[in-house]
């Protein structure tokens, strides 16, 4: 309880103490970390009669319509991005937690997007080479460009303003899109993200963890870990930027 209240203190205004209510009350649902992004039967938490839509959201950058889980509920949103495992029919929030719930009645909408399996929800160099992806993820900016502009014109979503959670692979992403849209995404929350992936073995671990995720090929995301996007999508190089942007940020992680 003293980490939820000051955690809670730590936000500004009304609407970021109840996502820091909402989002600190998830950790201490039994398993969470283990088994977002897994292979659990969809919608295990959600009660029915919730008013969520299950919207088809073109992106121009990736050639094709993507899955987007939403509930509306205020002119601010919270992004719940998945894990690794990212399966195509439901985001893993829904199907191992009562987000939805957590966030009905809060004022707020709630944003999942389906989907993504090992892409680290970054803006990729080309298709992944050797498991016979056909398109190139562009997840960066269908989540900053094209997804707040959709929902602004269909569902009256402020596209600036709103907080993004990310787990595991997307904890990462949700502190880089803060780091290069400080307007987008006032609140960054990672849970068991990989925070520093430039640095050291981390390019070719990421890479073992992509590859035993769907044989997704780590170089065809961001290069030879010798490129510079490496180190322009990893949190720790870019800190200072987080700081001057005034991004509030909350970062879980556990110790086993």
């Amino acid at each position: 309880m003293v980490v939820v209240m000051k955690f809670v203190e730590m936000m500004r205004g009304t609407w970021l103490r109840r996502v820091a209510a909402a989002f600190v009350a998830a950790l201490f649902l039994p398993g969470l970390i283990g088994v977002v992004g897994g292979s659990a039967t969809a919608s295990a938490f959600s009660k029915p009669g919730l008013p969520v839509l299950y919207l088809d959201v073109p992106s121009a950058a990736m050639g094709r319509n993507i899955r987007v889980q939403f509930q509306g509920g205020g002119p601010h949103a919270v992004y719940l991005l998945d894990g690794l495992r990212a399966q195509d029919d439901y985001n893993g929030w829904d199907i191992n937690t009562p987000a939805f719930e957590w966030l009905y009645g809060s004022g707020l909408s709630t944003v999942m997007p389906v989907g993504g399996q090992s892409s680290f929800y970054t803006d990729w160099y080309q298709p992944s080479q050797g498991n016979g992806q056909n398109f190139t993820y562009k997840w960066e900016t269908f989540m900053t460009q094209e997804l707040p502009a959709y929902l602004q014109a269909n569902y009256g979503v402020d596209p600036n303003g709103n907080a993004v959670v990310g787990l595991s692979m997307a904890g990462g992403a949700a502190l880089t899109y803060s780091i290069y849209y400080p307007q987008k995404f006032v609140y960054a929350s990672s849970l068991s993200g990989f925070l520093n992936p430039s640095e050291g073995w981390w390019p070719m671990l990421i890479g073992l963890a992509m590859n035993d995720a769907g044989g997704y090929n780590a170089q065809s995301m961001w290069g030879p870990s010798s490129d510079p996007a490496w180190r322009r999508n990893d949190p720790m190089v870019n800190i200072n930027q987080l700081v001057a942007n005034n991004t509030r940020i909350w970062i879980y992680c556990g110790t086993g």
